[in-house]
């Protein structure tokens, strides 16, 4: 074992998370504490510092587009993405915000909430082809529609179809549920994962919650962060 030396002065955040630019690349970012609570009172939010959101933002401004659960929609009561200072230009070159896309097999949606009416980049919502026709024809009014899979999301199908449309670089923010079907589907290229100094107790999810992984991605931790008693870990696939 050794010690992690901490380095003088700042460390550059958007170099250090800088996405490869010669292939497609699917990072997720979460927060969990050091029982590995994903939640706290029923929301990540709760686990987090300034810093953490500092990254989450900046994390956002260098992707392509967000992918995001239904129900982390809701519980974490999200908008649309919006500009936000930490990018500084971090987008130069490409649109200003990227879209959400939102996971969802009920399309139990506000369609006339914010995320879709006031979303400068247009909301895109994945979902099977088993969703209800009425709810679907709804979300194509008010949203970009991918369907992939016929019963349940084919995620395969739906980052295909993401990076047909110029997304190369992907974030997910969760909820565990989506973030285990993404792991499932062996997509995950990286994992931004900040660990919150809270002992939580109780039975809360996990940052990933679905069945064992049949074979569970290889990664090697690219760099660890410090700030206050928050670690910053990234871990990314093995090339």
């Amino acid at each position: 074992m050794r010690a992690l030396t901490p380095e003088p002065g700042d460390v550059d955040l958007a170099e250090r998370y800088a996405c490869p630019s010669d292939r497609v690349w699917l990072r997720a970012q979460m927060v969990a504490g050091l029982d590995g609570a994903a939640q706290r009172d029923g929301r990540s939010g709760g686990l987090g510092n300034a810093a953490d959101r500092h990254l989450f933002q900046l994390t956002r401004g260098l992707a392509d587009v967000v992918i995001v659960g239904a129900s982390t929609v809701r519980v974490e009561g999200y908008g649309p993405v919006e500009p936000a200072e930490e990018w500084g230009d971090v987008r130069a070159g490409r649109p200003p915000v990227p879209p959400l896309a939102v996971v969802s097999r009920s399309l139990d949606f506000d369609f006339d909430a914010p995320l879709f009416t006031e979303a400068e980049a247009r909301t895109i919502v994945l979902t099977p082809a088993s969703a209800d026709p009425a709810r679907l024809a709804a979300a194509r009014e008010r949203a970009d529609v991918i369907v992939a899979g016929t019963d349940s999301l084919d995620f395969t199908a739906a980052v295909e179809q993401l990076v047909a449309r110029g997304h190369r670089r992907l974030l997910c923010e969760g909820g565990p549920t989506v973030l285990g079907q993404v792991v499932a589907a062996g997509l995950l290229d990286e994992l931004c994962l900040t660990l919150s100094p809270l002992l939580i107790g109780g039975a809360p999810t996990r940052i990933l919650d679905g069945p064992p992984v049949p074979v569970p991605p290889d990664l090697t931790l690219a760099h660890a962060l410090r700030e206050d008693d928050y670690l910053f870990l990234r871990y990314a696939r093995k090339q």
